[in-house]
């Protein structure tokens, strides 16, 4: 199989994927050791997957806790995937994330501070402590497309831009998904026996919920964010959408609280339709779903004062806000 070519989902045959992959990563990494990062997300979980079948203990699979993810996340993650048999090292970072973010207000820079802080600092203490010379990822081809087409910068793209990760943080970088998109992903992960609750996962950016922060990432902003994001999740679940979430804007806007003025906090409310996230098209959501929101977010998430919802598709919006 060329390893450049796309394998589509209808030509995919998960199992001969997974015998190959899993021979590719035994011949790359040999005796040695890998390290994998699990976000719980359908590509890495797929991965991770891989990673142990290929290499068992010879695989040290990490959850970096950025302080930005959803409410809840590590626990959850690391019980489903000991469920499955794989040891979860849960590792705190929060800091030296929020550190990075400090005073960046540009998505590429940010994107960019997240990812230097994640492979050189994190990562790169990690590879040292554990002898490993070779990281697993879950880089899919939208994520290339999209960062080699200058739409934005995926975090987990390198070699396709020029960079070479071994020079640049000190390891090499695997990624045996690289041939695939969404769909095929959620079919192999399926054959990889792992539940519906993870290869029907939404998808969730890298950059986690900062990428949902309009301006300057702070801990009291990805808490206001991670609250609307609990409110719009709980409920859309039973949409049939690929994707929602919550955006927290900027600037303050005019609101009224008490009978009074106040220039408060604005979140947007994003849900797509798509099939491998290359072109997607706001749900039809029904008004009174809308307004139970609108209604849940004025009420239960600190200062907010305006609840919009996005209508304009992809192209030429893109379904994350930065």
């Amino acid at each position: 199989m060329n390893k450049s070519a796309e394998v589509t989902q209808a030509e995919l045959n998960p199992e001969e994927f997974i015998r190959e992959k899993t021979q590719e990563i035994s011949s790359a990494v040999g005796k040695g050791l890998a390290i994998n990062a699990l976000s719980g997300g359908v590509d890495s979980s797929a991965v991770t997957m891989l990673g142990h079948k290929a290499l068992g203990e010879r695989l040290k699979t990490y959850f970096i806790n950025n302080g930005l993810m959803r409410k809840d996340e590590p626990e959850q993650i690391v019980a489903a995937f000991k469920k499955l048999g794989v040891k979860v090292e849960v590792v705190g970072a929060e800091e030296e994330f929020f550190g990075a973010l400090k005073g960046i207000t540009g998505p590429e820079e940010k994107r960019e501070a997240i990812t230097q802080t994640f492979y050189k600092k994190v990562f790169g203490r990690l590879v040292k402590e554990s002898g490993a010379k070779y990281l697993l990822q879950g880089t899919i081809l939208t994520d290339v497309d999209e960062t080699v087409a200058g739409i934005k910068r995926q975090h987990n793209v390198f070699e396709q831009l020029g960079i070479d990760p071994q020079e640049a943080f000190g390891y090499k970088i695997i990624e045996p998904l690289v041939q695939l998109r969404k769909d095929g992903v959620r079919k192999l992960s399926r054959a990889l026996g792992l539940p519906e609750s993870i290869y029907n996962r939404m998808p969730f950016p890298g950059p986690a919920l900062s990428a949902r922060v309009i301006g300057e990432v702070t801990p009291e902003k990805i808490n206001t964010v991670r609250t609307a994001t609990s409110i719009v999740e709980e409920e859309l679940a039973s949409t049939k959408a690929f994707q929602y979430m919550a955006i927290l804007h900027q600037d303050r806007v005019t609101g009224m609280r008490d009978g009074k003025r106040e220039f408060g906090l604005q979140i947007e409310i994003r849900c797509w339709d798509s099939i491998d996230a290359r072109n997607a098209r706001p749900t039809k959501l029904p008004y009174e779903t809308l307004d139970k929101l609108a209604s849940r977010i004025l009420g239960g998430v600190g200062g907010v004062v305006s609840v919009t919802y996005n209508i304009a598709g992809k192209p030429p919006s893109t379904m994350e806000a930065i």
